[in-house]
């Protein structure tokens, strides 16, 4: 296993000191992707995950004032998946973190209509994020790994998704993309041309509509380091699809997320919405 970025392990005390100098009241917190273990046979993988969702639960019940639970699950077992989304929904999780590929394997080409289904009844916001789950050679210098790969695996993820139907299915599932939904916003016009190109049948494109129609139907995080950028994905998605993230505790990490709405030129509304309103309107389950 790679070693722990030592912010990933510090103190309550530590944590607590950032959120209060970045005027942050309350943080969604979730297990680090890299150690979900979907390598492991689905008995252990099962048990392995509910040792995460427990030890995390606990912790944040102890630090209810300040900190949300986000929960993990077993995939690719979608039963699985489903029991403990279940089991955890009642010791707190407000929502649930996937990885946009499992063991190499995008989203959307993994049979997981069970776990979609359960999240969707639960009504618990599924978080994508990127995962690293093989080497990526030509990634591994300048940083590329954090700039570039991630964001094109949830690209990867999302565009999988998309195409294999998983929003026509579950209409009332709510979907969050890591990182300003990757690359997913900018590519999505392309992503068209390609929905009205390719041999649908033999690629198992099942999506109802173009890709770029389900761009306002899906949440995005803030974390997009630019501000032109943060500004496009809000006139393109709408100011109610964002919420505020800081990618904290990594290197790509945005240590000034309410300055960055700021430069973005938000007004005050704007900026209500995307810190706090649209947060509990997409994580219903907070009740702070």
């Amino acid at each position: 296993m790679r070693p722990f970025f030592p912010k990933l392990i510090e103190t309550v005390v530590q944590r607590t000191a950032w959120l209060d100098e970045k005027k942050i009241d309350y943080q969604l917190v979730a297990t680090w992707p890299d150690i979900y273990g979907y390598g492991l046979p689905p008995e252990q993988c099962a048990a392995w995950h509910r040792a995460l969702n427990d030890t995390l639960a606990a912790w944040c019940a102890d630090n209810a004032a300040r900190f949300g639970f986000i929960a993990s699950v077993p995939l690719p077992a979608a039963e699985d998946a489903a029991a403990e989304l279940a089991r955890v929904a009642d010791s707190g999780a407000v929502g649930v973190m996937v990885p946009a590929n499992v063991e190499g394997v995008n989203l959307g080409e993994l049979k997981l209509d069970a776990f979609w289904a359960r999240a969707e009844a639960l009504r618990l916001p599924v978080i994508v994020h990127p995962v690293m789950s093989g080497p990526a050679p030509r990634a591994m210098k300048f940083a590329l790994a954090q700039s570039v790969h991630y964001t094109f695996d949830t690209t990867l993820g999302i565009g999988s998704l998309l195409f294999a139907g998983v929003l026509d299915r579950f209409p009332h599932l709510e979907l969050v993309l890591a990182h300003g939904g990757g690359a997913y916003p900018y590519l999505a016009g392309r992503l068209d041309i390609m929905h009205a190109r390719m041999d649908r049948q033999a690629q198992g494109d099942v999506a109802a509509r173009a890709p770029s129609e389900y761009l306002s139907l899906l949440a995005y995080d803030s974390i997009v380091h630019s501000a032109k950028s943060l500004r496009f994905l809000a006139d393109l998605v709408g100011i109610d699809r964002l919420l505020l993230g800081t990618d904290y505790s990594f290197p790509p990490a945005d240590l000034d997320p309410l300055g960055s709405l700021r430069a973005a030129d938000l007004d005050s509304a704007q900026t209500q919405a995307i810190a706090c309103d649209n947060v509990r309107r997409i994580f219903p389950r907070i009740k702070r």
